[in-house]
């Protein structure tokens, strides 16, 4: 798997333009021997074709499709540009990873990278880095902007008998994606729930965590606990305040006595719902028109189709989210390049599309007939 270490990275460099950086960029990626010295014309390709800035200071500058046989190996050179780098369109780059891929293991990277930088006050620490230590720790998500929740914290319809299963399923959930250690359970067991009323109940604990993470699970059985009925328990572990939206979200549904209709949710409703982009979110609300596609690019969603989507979708009015169903079916916008390259689509996945406002029938339309014809690579 392709990883990013401190001997990726050059700090302190300066550009003129961002034609200038990706000269520079491309030289480190050809003193690696990563790629042929013509790689270089295919990067500026590339760029004159669709930008590659994808927002909060970050631009992945790449080779064309008819350059892939100039790459020797996948690797990455990223050059960290403190004063910023106009790269057109009034974006300004504080760090760009200029990529070499052969065939499509750039994408877990990319996954990875866009999971951590679609993240709020990311920009501002990237340029305000002072060693490439920090740089890693920040692509890699040891820094945390949002706090974790996905379908693997998520366990539904769970055969549990009574509270100190549930809690036991909460606290193994969090473990098993390494946001806790066993500390965390032993201190999570020791405590008393909350209970919020009509079944649902919450616990929290910020000893032993690794990362800030909640966990949901829900009963199939009847059981109690206090003499109250028990059906689902949320779980928060918290290293830091990240998890405040999720509460706050989570707060209004029990204030409007919605718990159960929580409880009764899909892991794709719970994820919508908990997402930073969608806190004051219906739990119940569905857009009006859905649509699903398949990707038939050889190698998926990388920068240029993924872009060409954005594009497509940005062209319509009407709110447009999207979720890859061959992974996580977590929701996103769009119209974020991040956001989506960030799902990790490869070929032959499978993408949901719904659309709500006035355009959303012909968005969905255009955006099938755009996925049909290639997004750019025929």
């Amino acid at each position: 798997m392709l990883t990013i270490t401190t001997q990726d990275i050059t700090l302190q460099q300066k550009a003129v333009d961002k034609a200038a950086a990706i000269q520079s960029i491309a030289k480190s990626l050809a003193d690696k021997q990563l790629v042929e010295s013509d790689y270089v014309q295919g990067m500026l390709n590339r760029e004159s074709q669709n930008s590659t800035f994808l927002g909060n200071g970050i631009a992945i500058p790449h080779g064309t499709v008819d350059t892939r046989s100039l790459v020797k190996n996948t690797g990455v050179a990223i050059h960290h540009f403190p004063d910023g780098v106009s790269w057109g369109d009034g974006n300004t780059v504080y760090l760009a990873i200029g990529i070499a891929a052969k065939s499509d293991e750039h994408l877990g990277i990319l996954k990875q990278l866009t999971k951590v930088l679609s993240s709020d006050g990311v920009e501002s620490a990237l340029q305000n880095a002072k060693t490439a230590q920090t740089i890693v720790a920040l692509l890699n998500g040891d820094v945390q902007f949002n706090a974790d929740f996905s379908t693997s914290l998520i366990e539904l319809n769970f055969p549990a008998n009574d509270m100190l299963q549930l809690v036991v399923v909460a606290g193994g959930l969090l473990k098993n994606q390494r946001c806790v250690d066993n500390e965390f359970i032993a201190d999570l067991v020791t405590k008393t729930p909350t209970n919020l009323g009509q079944g649902l109940w919450l616990l929290s604990s910020d000893i032993g965590c690794q990362r800030t993470a909640m966990s949901f699970v829900t009963t199939a059985n009847h059981c109690q606990y206090q003499g109250q009925p028990v059906k689902g328990l949320v779980a928060f572990s918290a290293t830091n305040a990240t998890h405040q939206p999720m509460l706050t979200t989570l707060i209004n549904t029990v204030a409007v006595q919605r718990q159960n209709e929580l409880l009764q949710s899909t892991p794709q409703a719970l994820l919508t719902l908990f997402s930073t982009d969608n806190h004051d979110q219906d739990i119940n609300a569905s857009a009006a028109y859905q649509a699903q596609f398949t990707i038939k690019n050889a190698h998926g969603l990388h920068a240029r189709p993924g872009a060409m989507l954005v594009a497509e979708a940005k062209k319509f009015q009407s709110d447009i989210k999207v979720c890859n169903l061959d992974a996580e079916a977590k929701p996103v916008n769009a119209k974020s390049l991040m956001k989506v390259i960030a799902m990790g689509v490869k070929h032959g996945h499978r993408l949901q599309f719904s659309a709500d406002g006035i355009d959303a029938e012909a968005a969905l339309s255009a955006i099938g007939i755009a996925i049909e014809s290639g997004l750019g690579e025929g």
